[in-house]
């Protein structure tokens, strides 16, 4: 079973209807997309089945439902579909950002105001100075990078269609990242290499992570392109 949310980012109902689906999603075993009227996939859907207001359901094709439903109306009309026995590894990114993505960008905000701190109270914009490396990698490789990381994750799903891998490798990504970081600073602002290897090397365990779970997003078949048979077969 598959069930598709269609949704707007001008649509002041949407985030509730996909709270409510998200929560179903968790119990019931079915394939589950949010998916953006903007986008192509979303165009596409509009087009095939002549859709003219959001949120709207579609289930495997049909036309379920449109408006933000309760809890015990999205489990009626997924009613056949078995419990999921564990949870779900896969994310179709929606709306609104998932918890992982919002901690990613405040803690980018964290290193953000961090790498100003060590330039302001130990450090120097001058090449001599003590915290100059450590504010250079709170800002590089924890603002930018960790902005990045989370902003990637949520939005090149919804560019792609495509699902992008969760728990429990969010967490190992999350995790390396955070003890990496850290350390790495510590180790060029103490100049102790042991510390500086050891939190390099969880940054780049991070960012092997990452690149295991945005690649599939990127290379594999776009919804845009799996819709587009329908909308031909819809036009003939």
């Amino acid at each position: 079973m598959r069930v598709e949310l269609l949704v707007s980012e001008w649509c002041p109902t949407c985030p509730a209807a996909e709270q409510v689906w998200r929560e179903v999603a968790a119990e019931r075993e079915f394939e589950f997309a949010v998916v953006d009227a903007a986008q192509p996939e979303g165009r596409a859907l509009v087009a095939r089945l002549h859709l003219r207001s959001v949120p709207s359901l579609v289930i495997d094709g049909v036309l379920r439902a449109v408006g933000v439903q309760t809890p015990e109306e999205a489990r009626a009309l997924v009613a056949d579909a078995p419990a999921r026995g564990r949870k779900h590894r896969a994310y179709h990114a929606g709306m609104m950002l998932s918890r992982d993505n919002r901690l990613w960008i405040v803690a980018a905000m964290a290193y953000l105001a961090a790498s100003a701190l060590i330039l302001l109270f130990a450090g120097s914009l001058l090449p001599d100075g003590p915290g100059r490396g450590a504010a250079a990698h709170a800002f590089g490789a924890g603002f930018v990078t960790f902005l990045i990381f989370g902003l990637a994750a949520h939005m090149l799903p919804r560019f792609t269609g495509n699902p992008i891998a969760m728990a429990p490798w969010t967490w190992v990504q999350l995790g390396a990242a955070n003890a990496g970081l850290p350390l790495l600073a510590v180790g060029l602002w103490r100049e102790t290499p042991a510390l500086s290897v050891a939190g390099g090397a969880l940054l780049w365990l991070a960012l092997a992570v990452f690149a295991g779970r945005i690649l599939p997003v990127l290379l594999g078949r776009s919804g845009a392109e799996r819709a587009a048979p329908e909308a031909g077969a819809e036009a003939l």
